[in-house]
């Protein structure tokens, strides 16, 4: 075939030559020059080799199709090299075992480098098309087969790294450089070499190890120290891991520790006497608690186990604070109490358990659940209120007053029966703005704003009607002084409340003879506002009314008196008598006998304030008791204030009324809710309707399913109900 012309300069191609075939024998003395070099490179005898040249060798080997005697070759040559570096490590004795097999796999791992490198042909092309392990993963196999897995090294190995890390456990230093690359060496043959020849047998070990561990620390240790002495193992294996372990043995070794010293023994830390759960939160170890804490969030079910048993210590604690007799003696301490338990136990969940929600939710239903115990819980906390806005919030900075205002709410929140609260609430309120003893208007303003975030403006539209009342009051006082009605000349001052009677708490007009003086010019006033206001009524609250008196006693000592309306009543009566019985006091008066018994009691039996004697001397009054000014009385004020002595608590038969004022006002709220569903729904039954009233009445109070059952009947008697035909639980709406 001639060779084709091709135009000057232009790139000729000319036919592939057909390659001469290797002879199997120069092929030999091939593989003889490349084994050898195998040899010098394992021998590190490099110096003296031409790497280039044992490559080319490699090279040809391959193109001529001896790749299989190359590879075959490869295999056993290695194989024979690291049977006599198995002998080697198996000679090494004690300490020295693990150094040899250490410097021997750092001398293997340079040595198959140098062949890989070689051999780097073959790898690219003989290996993929045959499906051959590569050279290097060839070498580790190698390692493995005949070292790692050799019959005198396999146990030996395993045994020597176990109790190295026992060793570590039990204060020992080891060579924790050599340990990483032993470990290392395992994990680079393979995942499996190191889960099956170490992490398998250390994770059993360690099992056994933690197991008697624990059971010693529990027999010695009270609870504190035990989870100090578990939760130092546990960064140790931690620690342990990072420095010469695979980073997934991480998650097995700590699983172990939380099994064996934590999980195990729960139970038993848990419940420690003198030193467990109990005791940490009595005495207030936010360490301690903070360590079991993060120590039980490891294992399943340890959380709930704190929870379950601090959720049972705080209903104890809390049972036998509102039932305990001699803590319901004083309103005031009772509630501070509660709020102080509050506090300790917020400071807990907060400091000690990383403000877990699991355990706020629970400390909220334990204090639900033994709030609601005592009946008398809404009143107290009324009472708490209204001690603090009298005078236990003077001085005291606005931040720190809405602090008081919050716990408060959050006690209040706790209540089921928030309408008894109220009913509370509303009288002691009016008692501090017609007395005008409440600290802080803008207190007052904010709580109200609270309770109505909190309740709905329905809750509080009859609390802000009495402010408004307080205010309208001024203005009317002014309008009367600046009328003609005011020329009163020499008569009493008078400064009237109006007050709007659904607004107020009501209470019975009390019988009171006003002294004449008085009488006129309180028919003045009558006259003044019925004139300016058409179609209202008036009528005299004189128990809630107070007076100031000018008296001069035995001695000519002049002072003011402040007292109550009825005091007053009392007291004018002895500008013409020097002695009235108590008969001739009631029947002067007409005041009501529990009433003017306290008013007399204050009058005559208090030390400081006696500006009566009476006779016999004793703190209770009696029918035949006789009374006297009391000619000594001495201050060294000139205004002298005398309080009515008022039972800072209701009494039984007082608590009772108000219980049943309180039903009486729950009746049309329990009906108008059924009329509600009942109009939206048509057709429901007993049980259902019961569920739905609760749901809708429960922000107020939890109305009883008896009380529901009074009032349907009620409704199906004035027709705006009637019972199904044939189903007697199914109730009607009748539109």
């Amino acid at each position: 075939m001639e060779k084709m012309s091709a135009p000057k300069g232009k790139l000729q191609i000319g036919p592939l030559k057909r390659q001469n075939m290797m002879d199997p024998n120069y092929a030999h003395k091939v593989w003889k020059i490349l084994e050898e070099g195998i040899h010098e490179i394992y021998n590190r005898n490099i110096s003296e080799l031409s790497f280039e040249e044992l490559y080319r060798n490699a090279y040809n080997m391959v193109l001529h199709k001896f790749g299989e005697k190359l590879y075959s070759g490869l295999v056993s040559t290695m194989t024979h090299h690291l049977e006599v570096i198995s002998k080697s490590i198996e000679a090494a004795q004690g300490g020295l075992f693990l150094e040899e097999l250490n410097r021997k796999w750092a001398e293997h791992n340079k040595a198959l480098q140098m062949i890989r490198d070689i051999l780097m042909y073959m790898d690219r092309t003989f290996i993929p098309s045959t499906h051959k392990t590569p050279v290097h993963e060839l070498g580790l196999n190698l390692w493995r087969d005949n070292i790692i897995h050799s019959a005198k090294i396999q146990t030996r190995l395993q045994d020597t790294l176990l109790d190295l890390v026992l060793r570590e456990r039990t204060g020992e230093v080891i060579n924790r450089g050599l340990m990483r690359n032993v470990i290392k060496m395992l994990m680079d043959l393979g995942s499996s070499v190191y889960q099956d020849d170490f992490e398998k047998h250390f994770l059993e070990v360690s099992a056994d190890f933690y197991r008697a561990e624990s059971q010693q620390f529990i027999e010695c240790c009270d609870c504190g120290e035990y989870l100090k002495k578990a939760e130092r193992r546990l960064n140790e294996e931690m620690e342990r891991v990072s420095h010469y372990l695979d980073a997934k043995s991480e998650v097995k070794i700590t699983s172990v520790v939380e099994n064996e010293m934590v999980e195990s023994h729960m139970q038993i830390l848990v419940h420690m006497e003198n030193s467990g759960l109990v005791n940490m939160l009595v005495n207030d170890k936010y360490e301690d608690l903070k360590r079991m804490y993060s120590l039980f969030r490891r294992v399943p079910a340890g959380l709930y186990l704190i929870r379950d048993v601090m959720t049972s210590h705080i209903r104890n604690t809390g049972k036998q604070l509102v039932t305990d007799p001699e803590r319901l003696k004083d309103p005031v301490d009772f509630v501070q109490r509660l709020l102080d338990e509050k506090d300790k136990n917020d400071k807990i969940i907060n400091l000690a358990f990383n403000n877990d929600k699991t355990f706020q939710n629970a400390l909220n239903s334990s204090f639900e659940y033994f709030i609601n115990l005592n009946s008398r819980s809404p009143e107290f906390i009324s009472l708490f209120v209204d001690d603090k806005l009298r005078k236990g919030l003077k001085g005291v900075s606005e931040e720190d007053v809405e602090i008081v205002l919050d716990k408060v709410m959050m006690l209040f929140r706790y209540l089921q029966e928030k309408d008894v609260f109220e009913k509370y609430y509303k009288q002691h309120l009016a008692k501090r703005l017609l007395s005008g003893k409440t600290v802080s208007d803008d207190a007052e303003r904010s709580l109200i704003v609270k309770l109505k975030t909190e309740c709905g403006y329905q809750f509080t539209s009859k609390l802000e009607g009495m402010f408004t009342d307080m205010k309208t009051s001024e203005d009317t006082m002014q309008g009367f002084y600046a009328s003609p009605f005011s020329e009163t000349g020499d008569s009493p001052t008078l400064a009237v409340q109006v007050l709007t009677t659904g607004s107020w708490p009501t209470q019975p007009s009390a019988t009171c003879n006003l002294p004449a003086e008085i009488l006129g010019v309180c028919e003045k006033f009558r006259s003044y506002y019925l004139g300016t206001h058409t179609g209202r009524r008036l009528s005299w609250q004189t128990n809630m009314g107070t007076a100031d008196l000018k008296a001069t006693f035995g001695r000519g000592q002049k002072h003011e008196l402040n007292v109550s309306t009825h005091q007053m009543c009392v007291l004018m009566l002895f500008n013409n008598a020097d002695r009235l019985t108590y008969k001739e006091t009631e029947q002067a008066t007409e005041i009501p006998a529990s009433d003017l018994k306290r008013c007399l009691q204050s009058m005559a039996c208090v030390k400081g304030k006696n500006i009566l004697r009476k006779e016999p001397m004793s703190k209770d009054i009696a029918e035949d008791d006789a009374f006297f000014v009391n000619d000594k009385f001495s201050s060294k004020f000139y205004k002298v204030k005398i309080g009515t002595v008022v039972a800072q608590r209701e009494s039984e038969p007082e608590n009772q009324e108000t219980r049943q004022r309180v039903e009486e006002d729950r009746k049309p709220q329990i009906e108008a809710a059924i009329v509600r569903i009942m109009k939206s729904r048509r057709v429901l039954d007993h049980n259902n309707i019961v569920t739905e009233v609760t749901k809708q009445l429960q922000s107020r109070f939890l109305p009883s399913p008896v009380l529901i059952k009074k009032r349907i009947e009620s409704l199906i008697e004035r027709e705006f109900l009637e019972r199904d035909k044939v189903d007697r639980r199914l109730y009607r709406y009748l539109a």
